[in-house]
């Protein structure tokens, strides 16, 4: 997320028996006393007959995460169809040490499609908890449905995860999307809780994380959270990064909160993708093999329904523009715009979003690809907006140089690309501005509606980051609402926008048509805090715009 134009980010943060099968996994994953087991158990990356198992041991006590020491050990791992494992269809072993951190990945083989699947891990006498996963759909299924949780931007200082907890407590899900800023890089007191910048909960370790063992320390706390356990334990992840896992506002060779006396950039970066490769349950350059993945942007296919191509914006970009200006951005490594994607990323994503495919092309989107223009607004609504957003230049420029706005060109070409090919049923799903918003995607922002969408965009809140109403210190849906109605007067393609909610979002796909439906949780610093169902917006099968919907799936 990108801050206010003459501020940095350091400078404004200082400032049925299945059910119940289901249930006992989620509360077994919650419970304490796997000492071995501390971190729980995850699994991720489903494919029809595969899916990425994880977990972490604890085999001494001087073992811990990011200390580098402890013995090399066996950890024996099983997959069921039944949680008490009377039916064991596929187990193994596996070593792990202090190289990996004591992790533990993976690859689960020869499963069923489309079927659930109970698992877990021994290790030196120790029984894990037990986690539930599920395989996607064979490639040539047709399925009725498909469902999805989706979140981004879960800041542990600002809050508990209380949207965890809830869409753990769901049994309808094939997976969840995570769409990026799984955790946060800063130091305490530096972003937490609202105007006060009050820590619910104190980064571990207490400092900004630089180092490999900074990365290792800051994954396991996040993985002591019980909801989060609760959730990896409970459905499949497909995740992706954006720039918080490293640091703030990312690009290819250096980020905004970096600066020279952290060290050597490439070194700092290779350190958070290979804790991230080993904390998280995810194929990284195709394989579940732990800490020597480079490539995070993948495919994911479920039948012939759906196809998620889950994108990576930070490791390929060039360097963000250091205001917002009118286009062109000039590139730093020439030319009129620079790149989000990278040659190599957007060739890729042109050929998945191609004719004859899965009927959905879902997209897992770290940052916002809508076009978005303003008029001007008062000054001393400016920098608030921009601490969530970073859209909004003190001079009213038309965009964020930090997601597809300040890079044009990319964005041009692949709208491009989709036209020429006739396509229709393209989804975006987006995380990273602490807001919700759904949006069409037209070819041309100026003559909207007038004109025909490349597809639509939906885009999920914050699962506790900070939001607008957060910042400002003001009640929901109160000054707020000038803004949103700002942005939309001079943006007519955005159909919804919510600046002040937290919570969690879940997509529902059919052959008819795609859905998100969006749920607030209350008060972040309340450990309990209840959940509510707020809006839906769909998109029916070939016309690439979202309309409202009256109740979420399933009914309010």
């Amino acid at each position: 997320m990108t801050p206010a134009p003459h501020l940095t980010r350091r400078a404004v943060i200082a400032g049925g028996a299945g059910a119940a099968a289901l249930a006992g996994a989620t509360a077994a994953a919650a419970r304490p006393g796997h000492e071995t087991f501390q971190h729980g158990v995850a699994s991720g990356d489903p494919l029809p007959r595969a899916v990425v198992l994880w977990t972490r041991v604890t085999p001494t006590a001087a073992a811990t995460p990011g200390s580098g020491v402890g013995p090399r050990v066996t950890v024996a791992w099983e997959v069921a169809t039944d949680r008490r494992f009377r039916d064991v269809v596929r187990r193994g072993s596996v070593r792990t040490g202090p190289a990996g951190d004591h992790t533990v990945k993976v690859d689960a083989t020869r499963l069923r499609p489309d079927t659930a699947y109970f698992y877990r891990f021994t290790c030196r006498g120790e029984t894990s908890p037990v986690g539930r996963t599920r395989t996607a759909p064979a490639r040539t299924a047709t399925p009725t449905g498909l469902r999805f949780g989706v979140v981004s931007c879960a800041n542990l200082q600002a809050g508990w995860f209380s949207a965890y907890r809830h869409l753990a407590r769901r049994d309808d899900l094939h997976a969840v999307i995570h769409l990026g800023d799984y955790l946060y890089e800063y130091a305490p007191g530096e972003y937490g809780y609202g105007r006060a910048n009050t820590d619910i909960r104190p980064h571990v370790p207490a400092r900004e994380m630089v180092s490999l063992a900074d990365y290792r320390q800051r994954h396991a706390q996040y993985k002591s959270d019980p909801d989060l356990r609760a959730l990896h334990a409970r459905h499949p992840f497909i995740v992706t990064w954006d720039d918080h896992e490293v640091t703030n506002d990312a690009w290819r060779d250096g980020a905004e909160n970096h600066q020279p006396a952290e060290g050597d950039y490439a070194a700092r970066r290779a350190a958070a993708h290979r804790a991230y490769d080993e904390w998280m349950p995810v194929r990284m350059s195709g394989t579940a093999a732990t800490g020597d993945g480079t490539r995070l942007f993948r495919t994911l296919r479920f039948g012939a329904l759906a196809e998620l191509s889950m994108l990576d914006l930070r490791t390929y970009r060039d360097q963000q523009a250091g205001t917002p200006a009118p286009s062109p951005v000039p590139s730093p490594t020439g030319g009129t715009d620079g790149t989000i994607t990278g040659r190599a990323q957007l060739d890729w994503l042109k050929r998945r979003l191609r004719r004859g495919g899965p009927q959905w092309k879902l997209v897992g989107n770290p940052v916002m690809i809508a076009p978005v223009t303003f008029a001007q607004l008062p000054h001393d609504l400016v920098d608030p907006v921009n601490d969530v957003t970073g859209l909004l230049p003190r001079d009213g420029a038309p965009y964020n140089v930090d997601q597809w706005d300040g890079y044009t060109a990319d964005r041009r070409e692949l709208f491009d690309h989709i036209r020429d090919q006739g396509l229709h049923d393209v989804v975006f799903l987006t995380g990273d501005i602490h807001s919700g918003w759904a949006c069409d995607l037209p070819y041309d922002a100026s003559t909207y509606p007038l004109g025909d969408s490349a597809g639509v965009e939906l885009v999920c809140t914050s699962v506790t980051s900070n939001n607008l109403k957060d910042i400002t210190g003001t009640p929901p849906r109160t000054s707020s609402l000038a803004v949103e109605a700002v942005i939309q007067t001079n943006n007519r393609h955005v159909k919804y926008l919510d600046f002040d909610s937290h919570g969690y979002s879940v997509l529902d796909v059919t052959p008819e048509r795609v859905q998100m439906d969006w749920y607030v949780i209350g008060d972040r610093a309340d450990r309990r805090a209840g959940s509510s169902w707020t809006a839906s917006w769909a998109t029916r099968s070939g016309t690439n715009k979202v309309h409202a919907v009256s109740t979420p799936v399933g009914g309010a």
